[in-house]
C-alpha cells in the first residue's frame, strides 16, 4: 500500500527498519584490555586495547560488538603487537550514533575507525569482519593509510543487500529507491562509494589485502568475497567450509592464518587457502 499510496512514508518506514541495530547479549572482552573512550561525530565510542607494538585494530560487523574478535588478542600481543578494538556507534559498550539509540550507518564503523586510529596512532594493519569489514576497506580507499588488511566476510557492495532487503519486506522499486537516497544523504555519499569491488580495480596504492570466507556463507555471499580478492591489487584468499558467518571467527586453523599473515609469514596458498572444517 505504501509503494503506490505513500513511497515517501513507505521509505522512512524501509530506512528505520534497515538502520536498526539488532541487540544480543554482549560478552566482555577475554582478556579484558585497557578500556577508553573516542569522540565521533560528537559521540562516545567505547575501545580497548592490549601489549604494545605496531597498532592492530579490530573492528566488528553489524549487530556485533569488540569481544566477538577476542579470539585474535592473545596471539596479536604474543607476536608482538598492540591490539586496539572499538564498539561501532550503537553497539557493544559505545553511546548512540548520529541517528539515536539502536540505529546506526555504516559509514559509521569507518569514522570511529578513522577516529581510534587519529586517537591512538598509525594503523600497522585492520582486521574487520562483515559489514565493519567493508567499512574498513573504503576508510583504507578513501586514504586511511595501513600495511595489511584483513577483511572477514566483507560485503562487495550494499546495494546488492538493499535489494535484497526490499524483496523480503516485500516493497518495490519506488520505496527501495527512497530508501537509497535518504541512506545517502544521512551518511553524505553515494551507494556506489561502498561498492569495493568498481573503487578497487585499477588501483595501484593499496596496501595487501586477505580476505578470509567462509563458502557456506548464508548472511554475505562468498561470491562478494572472491569478486574483492579478485580486484584489489596483491590480495589473497583463505576460504572455509562450513563455518558460516560467525563461527569463522574463532576457528583456530583461520586466526593462525590471519596472524601469520599480519607478521609477514605466507599463508599456505598465495592465491587461494583453502581451509575445509
Amino acid at each position: 500500500m505504501l509503494e503506490r499510496l505513500a513511497p515517501t512514508i513507505g521509505a522512512a518506514l524501509a530506512e528505520r527498519l534497515w538502520s536498526t541495530v539488532p541487540q544480543g547479549p554482549v560478552r566482555p572482552a577475554d582478556p579484558p584490555g585497557h578500556r577508553f573512550e573516542i569522540l565521533v561525530n560528537g559521540h562516545s565510542v567505547s575501545a580497548q586495547s592490549w601489549g604494545d607494538g605496531p597498532a592492530v585494530y579490530l573492528m566488528h560487523g553489524w549487530g556485533g560488538w569488540s569481544g566477538q574478535l577476542d579470539v585474535f588478542v592473545p596471539p596479536l600481543v604474543g607476536a608482538g603487537f598492540k591490539v586496539v578494538a572499538l564498539d561501532a556507534p550503537s553497539h557493544g559498550a559505545s553511546g548512540p550514533g548520529v541517528l539515536g539509540r539502536r540505529r546506526a550507518l555504516q559509514s559509521e564503523f569507518g569514522d570511529a575507525l578513522t577516529a581510534a586510529v587519529r586517537a591512538v596512532g598509525p594503523a600497522y594493519a585492520i582486521v574487520g569482519h562483515s559489514a565493519g569489514s567493508a567499512a574498513t576497506a573504503v576508510a583504507v580507499l578513501d586514504g586511511l593509510p595501513t600495511e595489511r588488511l584483513v577483511l572477514v566476510a566483507p560485503v562487495a557492495d550494499p546495494r546488492t543487500y538493499t535489494r535484497q532487503f526490499a524483496h523480503l519486506m516485500g516493497f518495490r522499486d519506488r520505496v527501495h529507491d527512497g530508501l537509497v537516497r535518504r541512506l545517502e544523504k544521512r551518511s553524505g555519499r553515494q551507494m556506489s562509494h561502498f561498492d569495493l569491488v568498481a573503487r578497487a580495480t585499477g588501483r595501484t596504492d593499496l596496501p595487501p589485502l586477505l580476505v578470509v570466507h567462509d563458502r557456506k556463507d548464508k548472511e554475505v555471499r562468498y561470491s562478494d568475497g572472491e569478486a574483492i580478492s579478485g580486484a584489489w591489487p596483491r590480495a589473497e584468499l583463505w576460504t572455509t567450509s562450513g563455518l558460516g558467518h560467525r563461527r569463522i571467527l574463532r576457528d583456530p586453523a583461520t586466526v593462525t592464518a590471519v596472524v601469520d599473515y599480519l607478521s609477514k609469514a605466507p599463508v599456505t596458498n598465495t592465491a587461494v587457502a583453502e581451509n575445509v572444517s
